[in-house]
């Protein structure tokens, strides 16, 4: 000790980052508080210099960039207009091509629900006699397999769409910016679920020739549905517009009942009376309408899609839009499964729904549904819990989707991919399960948490995007 200075009788410390430092002076009676913290991505040394980079050298223009992103979702405006049939619509969708959820795939990487529903729609089609003839054609490339999202469509969970499927055609007010979804299927043996036996297709004959006709004269009566409008009350009911949309839904057919009763058509409204996911694929349509306003905001790290089709995931940021990064597709977590199935039984993640979680509802709204909780083991507060998590990855809140028991705070938007690959956390999908071989259809609900890698691969190709920029600026 040196002579002259007198230690403080009492010690108190901030210990940041192991706990056994916290420890050690806890055990000689000090007063420790511990801050949680870890290094950033990880203490992984290049994605730190990546980092760095964006947030150092180009973090004024990516905070700009973001903030007009964020601006566009929250202002977008998006409406259902009518049903049509896919192909007289959906812009390169022609005879002998179908689309499907998620990114590019080959018919050899297919997993089994998505292959049985694409054999079915080419049955549908009339495109092969029988589905021993339908999968060679598929397999030889002679039907053409797209991604619904290069052609803005979004379909749930395999996401298959032909062109006589009936599909909702949503406008942005403003802009002009179209997408389209089929019609939900409901619950049972459908194709949405990888189920293509007779009962499905038959399913998919009475959507185009009954469902689907009949929505377009609702439509045309009653003119076009505030999707977004709907889904703002639907969140404060117990929604969070992706596995639970039920009372939103209702909305639906309450604000379509003066057209329904002078339009008629009992068995197509029984129809929407029984489908819980009815408003799942208009949410999906219009989340994929505010995506398509972030294009032109340049050097955004915002993500503005992801899909996934059973076997890859595929994201997209607003600052570099058609570009795919992918990873292998996720197991569904945190999952509750159907009594008699067990874990390995579920496919990988999969659908084009995630885009839904780009605009703040689904896993970012977990707080307004807790319900939804149960799957996953919790309760309110654990819901609660996780949209708090998923803010730490966003750039904002937003001032349309809030929630009325929490103050009026507003749900996670704007998935910022430098804080997911900075935090390590990823964004979580509510979603429903699959089985992987049967063909039985959906088996469970949880939810799937994304891989990191496509996060990281897009912020390097932005990074070296924006360097190219700046190098041609200066030059």
């Amino acid at each position: 000790m040196t002579p002259g200075i007198e230690l403080p009788p009492h010690v108190a410390a901030v210990n940041l980052g192991l706990s056994a430092f916290a420890d050690a002076l806890r055990e000689q009676g000090a007063a420790v508080v511990e801050v949680d913290w870890s290094p950033p991505a990880g203490g992984d040394a290049e994605a730190v210099a990546l980092l760095t980079r964006l947030w150092g050298r180009h973090g004024d223009r990516i905070a700009a960039a973001n903030r007009d992103a964020v601006e566009r979702i929250e202002g977008a405006n998006p409406r259902a207009l009518t049903v049509a049939p896919a192909g007289d619509v959906v812009e390169g969708l022609t005879e002998g091509t179908l689309l499907h959820a998620g990114p590019p795939i080959e018919w050899a990487q297919v997993c089994d629900p998505q292959r049985r529903a694409l054999v079915a729609a080419a049955l549908f089609e009339g495109w092969a006699p029988d589905r021993e003839h339908a999968t060679r054609l598929l397999a030889r490339g002679e039907i053409a397999l797209e991604p619904g999202n290069e052609h803005l469509h979004v379909g749930p969970m395999t996401g298959v769409c032909s062109p006589s499927m009936p599909v909702w055609v949503v406008e942005e007010d403003a802009s002009g910016l179209r997408a389209y979804s089929t019609l939900n299927e409901g619950p049972g043996r459908t194709l949405w679920f990888g189920v293509g036996d007779d009962e499905a297709i038959e399913r998919l004959r009475f959507i185009r020739d009954d469902l689907g006709p009949w929505l377009a004269r609702l439509l045309d009566r009653r003119g076009p549905v505030d999707i977004f409008g709907l889904a703002a009350q639907g969140l404060n009911m117990g929604d969070e517009l992706h596995m639970r949309s039920q009372a939103t839904g209702n909305l639906l057919i309450r604000d379509l009942a003066p057209a329904l009763a002078a339009t008629g058509g009992e068995d197509c409204a029984r129809f929407l009376a029984g489908n819980h996911h009815l408003f799942l694929n208009l949410t999906m349509a219009a989340a994929k309408c505010a995506s398509l306003s972030t294009d032109g905001c340049a050097a955004s790290s915002v993500v503005s899609l992801m899909a996934r089709n059973g076997t890859t995931v595929g994201i997209q940021l607003a600052g570099m839009p058609g570009r795919w990064f992918t990873a292998p597709a996720a197991p569904v977590e945190d999952v509750l499964l159907r009594e008699g199935h067990e874990p390995e039984d579920a496919a990988l993640d999969i659908g084009d729904s995630a885009v839904i979680e780009c605009i703040g509802l689904g896993g970012m709204a977990l707080a307004a549904a807790p319900a939804v909780a149960a799957f996953f083991g919790g309760d309110a507060v654990s819901a609660a819990r996780r949209t708090e998590l998923m803010a730490q990855i966003c750039a904002a809140r937003s001032g349309r989707f809030t929630i009325t028991s929490r103050d009026y705070v507003g749900t996670p938007v704007g998935i910022d991919a430098r804080l997911v690959v900075e935090l390590g956390i990823t964004p979580q999908i509510t979603t429903g399960v699959l089985h992987a071989r049967a063909g039985t259809g959906q088996i469970g609900a949880g939810v799937a948490h994304q891989p990191l890698a496509p996060f990281r691969a897009a912020l390097a190709a932005l990074a070296e995007a924006l360097e190219e920029r700046a190098a041609v600026g200066a030059a």
